[in-house]
């Protein structure tokens, strides 16, 4: 009993520290947007990027285990949680909003998490500003090197094509896309899925799902980037993350143009692995960065 309180009462100044540099704010993006972030603790930054029709929540079993270590910031992405909405005129992409956020909150450089479209996100970092990287973690994605860049802008085939797809999804009804995407997104998962279905939901459900019903512009350099990645074959140092139950026998193509990736496979999850397995994912990312740490 007393080793327990004694160890309690170690750990206190650590966990207050971290509760203690909360912050939260509003940051200007071009068109006259603004980026909702939180952040909290204290040294080196670290962002984390979410997920497609989620917001920063999903990072719930992150940010204060992070926090203890780094000075982490979250973020709704523009036309999610309470950031301002997308707009089909205006061009932007997901990287350079993160770009502007990161030179509002005078850093130079961050420790990157993404995952999903988080992580194309952060793909796109790595390929356009490595620079702007202590390190990245792409998990359950990488860079849309299929995707056509924003300097390709929607043909009219292309806005057909949509238009037919979106006319598709009204009919179908709104909730009835929200009830099965939560549920292929549970489905990758591996013992622990179920886990997940409130927290998902809970997001899922809030989503305003603007982005199936309109024409988004390109929000991500794709084969842009992919160029610029083969070419450049950046230094920063890069984890990549598979969910077992989600992909298997799988070898990242980005390996082959990153000098100092590496691809770690975490059993026993799918494409939400950090809300299936948030132990193993948390291990498994400051481990990763601590180890970059160390080496700089």
């Amino acid at each position: 009993m007393h080793l327990r309180i004694k160890t309690s009462l170690l750990l206190l100044p650590l966990l207050l520290a971290a509760c203690s540099t909360y912050r939260s704010g509003y940051v200007a993006v071009s068109g006259g947007g603004r980026l909702y972030y939180e952040e909290k603790g204290e040294g080196e930054p670290l962002l984390l990027l979410h997920g497609h029709s989620l917001d920063r929540r999903m990072w719930d079993k992150q940010f204060t285990p992070f926090a203890r270590h780094y000075r982490t910031i979250r973020l709704d992405f523009r036309g999610y949680g309470r950031s301002s909405d997308q707009d089909e005129q205006l061009p932007m992409t997901h990287v350079d909003d993160v770009i502007t956020l990161m030179d509002s909150l005078r850093i130079d450089q961050a420790h990157v998490v993404g995952l999903s479209m988080g992580a194309f996100t952060a793909g796109d970092m790595l390929a356009m500003y490595p620079g702007r990287m202590k390190s990245c973690v792409l998990a359950s994605g990488s860079i849309r090197r299929g995707s056509p860049p924003p300097s390709e802008p929607m043909d009219s085939a292309e806005r057909a094509r949509r238009d037919v797809e979106i006319a598709a999804l009204i009919e179908k009804g709104v909730d009835v896309m929200k009830h099965e995407w939560l549920e292929q997104l549970i489905s990758s998962g591996g013992s622990q899925r179920e886990r997940m279905r409130k927290p998902l939901w809970r997001m899922i459900s809030d989503w305003t799902a603007w982005q199936p019903l309109h024409k988004e512009v390109r929000l991500f350099y794709g084969r842009e980037a992919w160029d610029s990645l083969c070419s450049r074959r950046p230094s920063v140092p890069v984890l990549m993350l598979t969910g077992e139950t989600e992909h298997k026998n799988y070898r990242p193509r980005e390996l082959d143009y990153l000098p100092n990736g590496r691809h770690l496979i975490l059993p026993d999850c799918g494409h939400m692995m950090n809300m299936e397995q948030p132990d193993s994912f948390n291990r498994a990312v400051l481990q990763f960065i601590g180890q970059t740490d160390n080496h700089q």
